[in-house]
């Protein structure tokens, strides 16, 4: 089992349709979605980093610098996001579903650990992450298709029942989620 550092985090829905994000270890991020590409939201921070972070599929979260760096996390459920190799979790605190997260590790409930299952990768080709863009599109038209919420294709609702992927947006791309993007 992986002990990582855990950071919490809370939204604030911006009167203009941005998102201000406050981690409890000081970093502050305003945070907007990129017009005609709903699974792409653009950032800056209070510590001069800017960038973008993408849902790639397979709950995997591609997240870019400015410098053209790239690196990866996944979302495991429950409001929270494996950065790197494990070293960091992100815990969405002003989502249901983080709050749950949060409640249910301090029971123990072992579900909730986090093994070398969660992990993203390390790196992705292009080949790789132009499949995961696939599988998630695809995953969010059966979703549509089929009358849901964002069900089928929403990476928190498979194993916790929050869909902080999606919830909220109904396809308007100004729209805002509890949980955008780790």
């Amino acid at each position: 089992m992986i002990r990582p550092q855990e950071i919490g985090y809370a939204d604030e829905l911006l009167a203009d349709g941005t998102v201000h994000r406050r981690y409890e270890d000081g970093l502050e991020e305003w945070r907007s979605r990129s017009p005609g590409h709903p699974h792409l939201v653009r950032w800056h921070d209070n510590r001069g980093g800017s960038g973008t972070d993408e849902l790639l599929g397979d709950r995997v979260i591609k997240r870019t610098l400015a410098d053209g760096t790239a690196t990866y996390a996944r979302d495991i459920g429950y409001g929270r996001t494996v950065w790197a190799r494990g070293e960091r979790l992100t815990v969405n605190r002003s989502s249901f579903g983080g709050r749950m997260g949060v409640l249910l590790a301090g029971l123990g409930v072992a579900s909730l650990a986090i093994t070398a299952a969660h992990l993203p990768p390390l790196s992705m080709t292009a080949a790789e992450e132009e499949a995961l863009r696939r599988q998630q599109e695809q995953a969010q038209a059966a979703s549509s298709s089929s009358g849901g919420d964002s069900g089928g294709g929403d990476p928190g609702a498979a194993d916790s029942g929050d869909d902080s992927w999606e919830a909220g947006w109904d396809g308007d791309a100004e729209a805002w989620t509890d949980d955008d993007f780790g």
